[in-house]
């Protein structure tokens, strides 16, 4: 189950950086459509960089896995008494 883990955790880190590198890239491209005078792209790009570290911190805590899962054993022992 360690494997596991560590292969879900990974894989929540690399999610969330390629989020933050999109975000990244918004705030770039706001800067360089504002520069070229494309003036109604740049709100949409800041618009998305703000958005998107909600989205990147929503979707790193999503577990790839369902074993976090609250399950019910029984764990009752139905041997009668012997007399």
């Amino acid at each position: 189950m360690g494997g596991n883990r560590s292969d879900d955790i990974a894989t929540r880190q690399k999610r969330y950086l390629l989020s933050m590198s999109l975000r990244s890239l918004c705030f770039v491209g706001a800067v360089i459509a504002g520069l070229a005078g494309i003036g109604w792209l740049w709100p949409i790009l800041i618009a998305g960089a703000i958005i998107l570290p909600y989205f990147a911190v929503v979707l790193a805590n999503v577990s790839t896995q369902r074993t976090d899962s609250f399950e019910l054993r029984r764990t009752i022992d139905h041997r009668e008494l012997g007399g």
